[in-house]
């Protein structure tokens, strides 16, 4: 069974709403999921009075890790997914053609 929001520690709670404020970095040629910007963290801080910030920030980061290496072993499975499917395209099936002669 999934985990709800509700099965984490309050502090892990909040960490994911500050998470979502953040504004999501791409990198522009490849489309690949670079993590979250950071620069006005101390300002969401302050804004929602966050008791214990570096706890947060610890919970945040951690959830961008394992956010970006997911995003990153999709795009991985769907670079391969998109190899096999043109290798499969281009002539890399074999062809047979028969001379039937009546």
């Amino acid at each position: 069974m999934p985990l709800e929001l509700s099965d984490f520690p309050e502090e892990v709670q909040v960490a994911f709403f500050v998470f979502s404020l953040l504004t999501d970095r791409w990198e522009g040629m490849s489309g690949s999921y670079l993590g979250k910007y950071w620069e006005g963290i101390d300002y969401i801080f302050k804004i929602y009075g966050i008791p214990d910030p570096a706890t947060t920030y610890f919970y945040m980061k951690m959830w961008e890790n394992i956010l970006v290496a997911h995003r990153l072993q999709e795009a991985e499975r769907k670079r391969k997914a998109e190899e096999r499917k043109a290798k499969s395209s281009a002539g890399g099936g074999k062809t047979y053609t028969h001379n039937v002669q009546g």
